[in-house]
């Protein structure tokens, strides 16, 4: 009975800062459609690091909870990383 995984958002990342990233990917949004594209790259990517690093520092104290502390800190590290070096590779 203990075993069944967690569904409450007790156990999920904060809504505050999920806000402040939606907030942050909208604003991405908006620079990219007034043609600025690198800086809008620019801004998802710093975003993805931060939330990535900050899961990694932090760990269960983390406002940024998807999955797991691995997972969540290599996909927003690797997803910042990987969007900088595509879009400055072309």
């Amino acid at each position: 009975m203990h075993n069944h995984p967690f569904v409450s958002e007790a156990h999920e990342g904060k809504p505050w800062f999920e806000w402040c990233v939606a907030i942050i990917v909208v604003l991405s949004g908006i620079v990219a459609a007034f043609g600025y594209t690198t800086a809008a790259t620019v801004l998802i990517s710093v975003t993805a690091i931060i939330t990535g690093s900050i899961r990694l520092i932090l760990r269960e104290k983390s406002p940024w909870k998807v999955r797991s502390v691995a997972f969540d800190s290599f996909i927003g590290i690797c997803l910042g990383i990987g969007l900088l070096v595509t879009y400055f590779s072309f």
